[in-house]
């Protein structure tokens, strides 16, 4: 199977799907691997890495769509990359199609077949091509957001970790899972006063425990949520549900209601956001304000820090892009219920159920297709 990389062209998007160990292993398994030149280099990575590993470097991302049996990316497909599907085409990036209709619409169309990063998940539920870049989103999100606090900025100028006479900043964490809890680990690292907010009981006793009680815990409701944001400074939203659309946890009234110059930083974006008054941004145009309350709403947070991102990406994806090419995608489907669970559309169709859901289409689950 030959795999195709091409140079990602999202805005600011400086990650690249595959790094030069990962190339070396496909060509010892005899599988080509082509790259576009240039793809690695917002990584760091020059092309004569790519190339000692064994890749063949290609000059557009056009030659590399045509030839690939199977392409490798970071982000969902921009519309100037849709002209390059084609049936039978395999792709396997982040997706997050739930409010992207027209992608899914475009696959479809098409007949490829889409892997989602993002809705690979094991038994035990964890989603392992999630957890990487929902660790460095986490942990960017407070960094971000204290940045954004200072007053040139546009923020409330509050420093987080206050100072000896000085109240710290309050950070409010929606959602207790891999963002919320790498949020929780730098707000607290910073010195702020931190609350997470969850409807798990379970997860909010873990992080009672992880923090020896020294931050708050909340059951997630309407009023918990809208009480919480009248005080906070910075809030964060790191709410998932796998697959789906986000739920607008945070009501436009309730924004209204906070101070004037706090922080938002959606997380939760890439999937919608759940705040009502969300809209996804860039990193060439990051924020803007409603009410007077800062949003940070950036869709591909991690591309600011392309070098960790990248590799921490491809350690987690490796190894199911591997077993993928290995098998073949309905192979590797029949034989690991993980990447089946990865699946969104296969040949024409709506492959994952929650996606379905969101957007009102018809579900079929790979395993009747293949």
């Amino acid at each position: 199977m030959t795999v195709g990389v091409p140079k990602e062209i999202k805005d600011h998007e400086t990650r690249v799907a595959l790094v030069p160990s990962g190339v070396a292993t496909l060509r010892q398994a005899g599988h080509p691997v082509l790259v576009q030149a240039g793809a690695g280099l917002g990584s760091s990575i020059p092309d004569e890495e790519f190339e000692q590993a064994g890749a063949e470097m290609v000059p557009t991302a056009a030659e590399v769509w045509a030839r690939a049996d199977l392409i490798v990316k970071v982000k969902e497909p921009q519309p100037a990359e849709y002209p390059c599907f084609r049936p039978g085409l395999v792709l396997f990036t982040y997706l997050h199609l739930a409010p992207l209709p027209e992608l899914t619409e475009r696959l479809l169309e098409t007949q490829v077949s889409a892997v989602a990063y993002e809705t690979i998940q094991e038994p035990d539920g964890r989603l392992p091509l999630l957890t990487p870049m929902s660790e460095v989103a986490g942990r960017m999100s407070v960094q971000i957001g204290a940045q954004y606090l200072e007053a040139p900025n546009g923020g409330r100028g509050v420093l987080l970790g206050g100072v000896p006479g000085v109240a710290p900043g309050n950070v409010v964490i929606l959602g207790g899972g891999v963002v919320g809890h790498n949020a929780a680990r730098i707000a607290f690292g910073m010195g702020a006063h931190v609350t997470i907010v969850d409807k798990n009981l379970d997860r909010l006793r873990d992080l009672d425990d992880i923090y020896n009680g020294q931050i708050v815990t909340l059951s997630s409701n309407e009023w918990t949520v809208r009480e919480a944001l009248r005080e906070a400074d910075l809030v964060i939203g790191a709410v998932l549900i796998p697959g789906a659309a986000a739920p607008k946890l945070v009501k436009r009234e309730a924004v209204g209601q906070m101070r004037p110059g706090a922080v938002i930083v959606d997380v939760s974006i890439d999937q919608g956001g759940c705040f009502e008054t969300s809209r996804p941004t860039t990193h060439s145009s990051p924020v803007y304000f409603v009410d007077g309350v800062l949003h940070y709403c950036v869709a591909n947070m991690p591309a600011a820090v392309p070098h960790t991102s990248t590799f921490a990406l491809t350690n987690a994806t490796f190894p199911y892009l591997l077993e993928i090419v290995n098998q073949g995608l309905e192979a590797a489907c029949a034989s690991r219920a993980s990447i089946a669970a990865g699946v969104n559309t296969y040949r024409g169709h709506v492959t994952h159920a929650a996606l379905a859901a969101s957007q009102g289409r018809p579900y079929r689950p790979v395993l009747e297709l293949i």
